[in-house]
């Protein structure tokens, strides 16, 4: 279970107990991603359900098939401890180990994310607080392609490198995995698994020149300090990486500080890895090594099919063999509208004001449209350049209606190289990653 740094004193709880007593059967699926046998009530219908809850107890369930629908494994019936997320507000709890949590698009509204609205997401399990002393933490760089392998204290990267601050977007590659049919197996993340805080750090290609980079170098890979889900120190809970390419690009930071503060401990305390515009898993949390290598890094999640889409369009459903997989890179554009809330009722007459953020990845957005009569008709919206490269980008409209009833504003951005979001879910893939589809709300005219 997460523990708090001691800057965060708001704790929100909702326990495994809480969740299954409001609704054992929708528990089951919260969880675990579990549904069941209509009939029987028992076993599993989908093996990603059996394999959260397998990982999670650090153990197959040879009778899985006869196990009872929502109902709490024995593992975890009995101990008393709470769920909390030290320092958040507001998320909506996906599941609790590894601890994994996303914001509702009303609470994105700020232009700069505060530390108590940025998603959390894990493939592992948070260190404890008492091993993340910003007094004693080192981060080694070494790799078969570095000339100088170098260990250094979180001090001596403060005092030796050059500060930088950018406001970074990061967004979970399976954000939006909710909407696909067939779904697929994960955490069933909506909207709210992303956010745009500002970091402060030092550049990685500051770090990595100083340790001497081989012409042979093609790839970054980073190691952190979680542990995985079985609590096995042989295993690695994720260690990604992405190109030199993007690892020598201005804005990618080995970052100390989100918003001026400490980074707060479920988003990487005290140290991580931040690069903007890709799937967030390429920046690590709890940053301990950084390697540079002469290859595509072979760390965990970074075989397909995770982190991987098809090479080519596949029907939903398709079985796609891993060798016509893809590593994601860039993420597509996207928006969110983060006011108003989705269901209000609004007077007729008067006009509605609508806002919100966009993305684009390595790209920057250059247009951007919202409609209220379900994609028909399009308004061109004022849209704000980014904080600097990477950040979102903040647009701003206003709406009126003809008449009495219900509507749906769909918002849809359009990055410089002319791409727009599509207006439905969009290119089907076994793991449910980069679904950019439009965002809507719903709005009561009254």
């Amino acid at each position: 279970m997460a523990r708090h740094p001691k800057n965060e004193s708001k704790v929100q709880t909702k326990g495994l107990h809480e969740l299954y007593a409001e609704d054992p059967i929708k528990a089951d699926k919260l969880v675990w991603g579990r549904e069941t046998d209509a009939h029987s009530r028992r076993g599993f219908l989908r093996r990603g359900g059996l394999f959260a809850m397998a990982t999670a107890i650090g153990a197959s369930i040879p009778f899985s098939k006869h196990m009872p629908a929502g109902l709490i494994p024995a593992a975890f019936a009995q101990t008393d401890e709470s769920f909390s997320i030290s320092g958040k507000e507001g998320l909506t709890i996906l599941n609790d180990r590894p601890l994994n949590a996303e914001t509702p698009p009303h609470l994105l509204d700020d232009k700069i994310t505060p530390a108590k609205h940025m998603f959390v997401r894990n493939n592992g399990l948070p260190p404890e607080a008492s091993a993340l002393d910003p007094a004693t933490w080192t981060l080694e760089i070494a790799g078969e392609s570095c000339e100088k392998p170098t260990t250094f204290t979180l001090d001596e990267l403060k005092s030796r490198f050059k500060h930088y601050s950018y406001q970074l977007t990061i967004e979970c590659g399976g954000n939006g995995r909710s909407e696909f049919a067939p779904a697929a197996s994960g955490n069933q993340w909506s909207t709210g698994a992303v956010a745009c805080p500002k970091f402060t750090g030092a550049r990685l290609r500051d770090v990595l020149e100083a340790c001497g980079i081989k012409e042979d170098a093609v790839y970054i890979g980073y190691y952190g300090a979680d542990l995985h889900p079985s609590g096995d120190a042989s295993k690695e809970a994720i260690s990604r990486g992405v190109p030199m390419s993007k690892a020598l690009e201005d804005e990618t930071l080995i970052a100390w500080a989100m918003n001026d503060e400490d980074i707060p401990l479920l988003n990487g305390h005290p140290l991580r890895l931040v690069c903007g515009g890709w799937p967030a898993s390429t920046s690590g949390k709890w940053l301990k090594k950084i390697v540079i290598r002469d290859k595509i890094h072979d760390g965990n999640k970074m075989a397909a099919p995770a982190y991987h889409v098809p090479k080519y369009p596949v029907a939903p459903g398709t079985q796609v063999p891993n060798e016509d997989m893809e590593i994601i890179t860039s993420m597509p554009i996207k928006s969110l509208i983060t006011f108003p809330k989705s269901g209000i009722n609004h007077t007729l007459g008067e006009t509605l004001a609508v806002r919100g953020h966009a993305w684009a990845g390595d790209l920057e957005v250059k247009e951007f449209y919202v409609s209220s009569d379900f994609g028909v008709t399009w308004q061109q919206a004022q849209l704000e350049p980014p904080a600097n490269r990477l950040a979102w980008q903040h647009w701003h409209s206003e709406l009126t209606f003809p008449e009495k009833g219900y509507y749906e504003i769909w918002a849809r951005a359009v990055d410089n190289e002319g791409k727009s979001q599509p207006m439905v879910v969009a290119g089907w893939n076994p793991k449910g990653y980069l679904n950019n589809a439009c965002h809507r709300i719903a709005v009561q005219v009254v």
